[in-house]
């Protein structure tokens, strides 16, 4: 298992869920000791090294955010993939081709990789991210192991529910969402449970 700073680290997405990374800041923090330690090495961050051998975690960005917020200054990190033979432009598609990278912002819009940001804890704050794990969490689908299934759901759920402004209005549209995660409109996201009887 290698390790690396959290501030070395970059990511490969443009977005991810705040209040997600909030949660989960807040649970490393109450841990301290022995017990930080483990809760950290059991979610290593999986990477590939990019051009000049910088590391970019495909995957636990919330993670890694949450643990820069929480004070640790280095994750444990399992190597992938090393891309650093690449150029920048043959890089990036590397990762578009495995479906390692999200190059899609807050709107769900398209975006040039130039826009990709350079600290994994200062992305762009999707609240469709989180709302996708909040039903993932209230049982409404199951995580199935497919690259980018978090986002898939968030889009899902952004093309049918109204953007949230507030703490009641979220807690609001993830009862609405798990309901609509059971429906047959879902049909076809990884971990789809099936419509609710």
């Amino acid at each position: 298992m290698q390790t690396v700073k959290i501030k070395e680290l970059r990511p490969t997405q443009l977005t991810h869920g705040l209040r997600e990374v909030r949660a989960k800041t807040r649970a490393y923090k109450a841990l301290s000791g022995h017990e930080l330690d483990v809760a950290i090495a059991e979610k290593p961050v999986p990477v590939v090294y990019g051009p000049s051998a910088v590391p970019y975690a495909i995957d636990h960005h919330h993670v890694a955010a949450a643990l820069f917020h929480a004070d640790v200054s280095v994750v444990p990190v399992v190597l992938v993939k090393d891309l650093s033979s690449l150029s920048a432009a043959e890089f990036w598609l590397a990762l578009e081709n495995e479906r390692w990278t999200f190059p899609y912002n807050a709107k769900g819009e398209r975006v040039s990789f130039s826009e990709m940001r350079t600290e994994i804890w200062d992305l762009q704050d999707d609240e469709f991210r989180s709302l996708a794990a909040a039903v993932e969490s209230a049982g409404g689908y199951k995580k199935a192991g497919v690259p980018l299934e978090e986002f898939r759901w968030a889009d899902f759920f952004r093309h049918r529910l109204p953007l949230p402004t507030s703490d009641d209005e979220f807690d609001s549209l993830a009862k609405e969402a798990a309901k609509l995660a059971l429906t047959k409109a879902a049909l076809g996201l990884p971990g789809y449970l099936g419509p609710a009887d």
